[in-house]
């Protein structure tokens, strides 16, 4: 009867995985989507093709995992803040969305998608599904239990979620699609995102020392 793999055997799969997905990236960066294979993935990452295809029968699956990991990179394992001080859980969402963003290969990731949209439109679904999709919906949940515990008042968690990303990713990310040299200082950055936890706390804060609380 078959048997669960052993604590070595998993931890050896997990280390092929993770060489995969750095050879995958990179080889994708320097080289396209379209002209990057799983053959030279393997041969990069030193695995055979075999386990490659195991782990990853199809080119598509491949890019869809390293967006995912894209995505989670900004926040590892931490949980969301709890609910019930606004002001200071959108301070924490908003330094952790920064540190995503400006990690170096987010904005080539999303120059890959851009530049391969004509062929390849999955592309830019596996980015939105898998990466900024997932990331929006912890944000969306977050806000959905500032509203039940009182703190906040919003009918559309969705719409406040994409205005607080959005009031952030307009300065941090962006500019840098058309601007290479578009680096803010770390002050800026943090005026940024001081600015939209007001922005948020003046429209949707329950009550005054909701919008106050923290300073």
């Amino acid at each position: 009867m078959p048997t669960e793999p052993s604590a070595y055997h998993q931890r050896v799969a997990e280390q092929k995985r993770a060489a995969i997905l750095r050879a995958a990236t990179r080889l994708f960066l320097d080289s396209g989507y379209d002209r990057t294979s799983l053959a030279r993935v393997a041969e990069a990452a030193e695995v055979s093709k075999a386990t490659l295809f195991k782990q990853f029968p199809t080119k598509a699956a491949l890019f869809d995992a390293i967006v995912s990991a894209s995505w989670q990179a900004g926040d590892g394992d931490e949980e969301a803040p709890p609910p019930g001080d606004p002001r200071a859980g959108l301070a924490r969402i908003g330094r952790r969305y920064v540190a995503l963003l400006t990690r170096p290969d987010m904005a080539d990731l999303f120059r890959i998608v851009i530049a391969e949209l004509p062929r390849f439109p999955e592309l830019a679904e596996s980015q939105f599904n898998h990466g900024k999709m997932p990331y929006f919906d912890s944000v969306r949940r977050y806000l959905e239990a500032e509203r039940t515990a009182g703190t906040v008042v919003l009918d559309d968690p969705e719409l406040a979620a994409t205005q607080f990303l959005g009031m952030i990713s307009n300065y941090v990310f962006w500019p840098r699609m058309l601007l290479p040299r578009w680096a803010p200082d770390d002050a800026a950055m943090e005026h940024v995102v001081d600015e939209a936890v007001a922005m948020m706390a003046a429209r949707y804060a329950a009550t005054v020392t909701a919008i106050t609380r923290g300073e």
